[in-house]
């Protein structure tokens, strides 16, 4: 999947780079750490670069959640308490240089309500259609839950989907989810890339 004409993925107008959840908490460190997760920021910077270069949007999904929010053990859910609004833990990460016009979508933000997917709950996909995207470029954390379902999501509202191959990294709770993760996205209709495929 990576031997893509050149042509078919230089990003160009109707595309975006969308980063998802490259947060403290999903880092080395955090309170729901994915392996290696730092290991994202320097390829995704890559891929800000050439987006900047052609003047093309960038949108980046977070985790926003209350302090009660029911993917916390303490109300029954499977995960410890992460990426609580308005803390250090809920930043994006220090070295991300998202630039200052990039579309913030923030998810999961109600006490009740999950979300693994950049588009559920939120207004992504209004922003998207009305700034005329027709194909993103997704990577961020964690490969096997917010990037497999907003890549789900994503394939089955029409967008084309450019996996960012080099800028995922998995939370494995399981050994080999990651794997099977993007295996499902690539069967799904994704096409998985790297940075320098694109700049090639």
């Amino acid at each position: 999947m990576d031997t893509l004409n050149r042509n078919e993925y230089q990003p160009r107008t109707g595309d975006a780079l969308l980063i998802v959840d490259v947060q403290n908490d999903f880092l080395p460190g955090g309170s729901l750490a994915v392996p290696h997760g730092d290991e994202v920021v320097t390829v995704l910077n890559h891929y800000l670069d050439i987006f900047a270069m052609q003047n093309l949007p960038v949108y980046a999904t977070r985790d926003w959640h209350p302090e009660q929010h029911c993917s916390f053990r303490a109300q029954g859910g499977p995960w410890p308490p992460h990426c609580v609004a308005d803390t250090q833990s809920a930043q994006f990460a220090a070295a991300l240089q998202l630039p200052p016009a990039a579309v913030i979508i923030s998810k999961a933000t109600k006490p009740e309500q999950d979300a693994y997917s950049g588009f559920q709950g939120t207004d992504l996909h209004r922003r998207l259609h009305a700034a005329g995207i027709r194909r993103l470029f997704i990577g961020g954390l964690a490969t096997d839950y917010c990037v497999l379902n907003t890549v789900r999501d994503a394939l089955q509202l029409g967008y084309e989907v450019l996996l960012l191959g080099d800028a995922i990294r998995a939370a494995d709770v399981q050994p080999g989810d990651g794997l099977r993760a993007e295996q499902e996205m690539i069967k799904l209709g994704a096409q998985r890339i790297t940075v320098e495929g694109v700049t090639a």
